[in-house]
């Protein structure tokens, strides 16, 4: 496999890593201490083509590969992983999917919307009960006529203070787990709809995470894709997630590494810079292996991703679990390099190792993609 980049690839790349430290970086810090939801942020992402980076052009996207997406993910999650996480959400959880399962009336109502940064999508799939077993959907849509009726409970819905549409799997057919689960295309300000504020988390703070309460009401044409058959557009677009979030992994455990290198290079004791000892130059080496053989892994999932037409489930799961395991181990790294200097709250290295505990359960745990690896590999020997 070829991992050089094209010139198309590199330039894009140069583009976003400039953009992430001239307008994401100095944001991070106060998103993390507010907790708000970073809107200013995303529509000047928007202008860079970083909401809607895969959508065809004909539908208002960049109409870019999943390699270059990537790349752009990485690049912003080494400066801020909420913004990164939020784009990521927009693009993979929800453009993407209209793009791939959607009526043209669909595409048109909303992809040139979320690629401008009109509107900010959520992806409404987890429950209470529902989170590494997606399938054991509770909320349900009955037939009422000419649509249905969705009632239940969505929890830990990224975007949700701001989206203007979420896509919410409902239970279309009780008693058959994931050959009766529907996805619909919900405008946030259907009538009954209520958010729900959740408690503060850890990590990526300001993602606009919410949970939903649902009785509303939706008409036919907002069904996306075939009915009865949502569970299975979930786990396609789950699968371009997990690539992206492993990029974002990726992305955080650099922005560790170079805290813990500038660290080693300026503190002084015993009379030498303690970047010298070999005890700390033995973690800024395994740090920065394991991040590079986690980016080979997350490169060979989004060229899958480019081949397949989404098809990628056993290299994005091991794609996601090296680079989120590789950035925690990164981050541990720098907060011992820095010791004090990186445990104070406010500093950068505290912020990114609860940053990336938080990124590490995104779209599944590291034992739930190890599940899938495994799964993979049975079925398949």
């Amino acid at each position: 496999m070829n991992f050089d980049l094209t010139d198309e690839q590199r330039a894009f790349q140069t583009t976003i890593e400039q953009f992430a430290r001239e307008i994401v970086a100095p944001r991070a810090a106060g998103i993390d201490h507010s907790g708000e939801f970073p809107s200013d942020v995303m529509y000047a992402a928007a202008g860079h083509g970083l909401l809607g980076v895969t959508i065809p052009k004909a539908w208002g996207g960049a109409g870019r590969d999943y390699v270059s997406y990537a790349l752009a993910m990485e690049a912003i999650a080494k400066a801020s992983a909420t913004v990164a996480v939020s784009l990521s959400v927009t693009n993979s959880l929800v453009g993407e999917l209209i793009a791939h399962a959607g009526r043209d009336d669909q595409r048109e109502r909303w992809l040139r919307k979320l690629a401008s940064g009109e509107a900010i999508g959520a992806f409404a799939l987890s429950e209470p009960d529902a989170g590494t077993d997606a399938a054991n959907q509770k909320t349900t849509a009955v037939r009422t006529g000419d649509g249905y009726r969705i009632r239940g409970r969505k929890v830990w819905v990224a975007n949700a203070e701001e989206a203007s549409v979420a896509i919410v799997f409902a239970c279309t057919m009780p008693g058959r787990r994931g050959q009766g689960i529907s996805a619909f295309l919900v405008p946030m300000n259907t009538p009954g709809i209520t958010r729900m504020a959740r408690a503060d988390s850890l990590g990526v703070r300001g993602l606009g995470c919410m949970d939903l309460d649902l009785d509303v009401t939706v008409a036919d044409d907002q069904v996306l894709g075939r009915a009865d058959q949502g569970f299975r557009l979930a786990m396609w677009a789950l699968q371009g997630g997990r690539v992206v979030i492993a990029a974002q992994a990726l992305g955080i455990g650099e922005a560790a590494l170079a805290e813990a290198i500038a660290h080693a290079k300026s503190r002084e004791q015993f009379g030498q810079p303690i970047g010298n000892y070999e005890a700390i130059q033995w973690m800024l080496a395994d740090t920065a292996t394991e991040l590079d053989a986690a980016r080979m892994l997350t490169l060979k999932a989004a060229a899958a991703k480019d081949r397949r037409d989404g098809s990628c489930a056993l290299e994005a799961s091991m794609a996601k679990l090296a680079a989120s395991e590789a950035a925690h181990r990164a981050a541990d790294k720098a907060m011992q390099v820095l010791a004090s200097a990186g445990y104070r709250r406010g500093s950068i290295v505290e912020r990114l190792f609860r940053d990336v505990r938080a990124t590490e359960i995104y779209q599944g745990t590291s034992e739930a993609q190890r599940m899938i690896i495994a799964a993979n590999l049975l079925a398949n020997a």
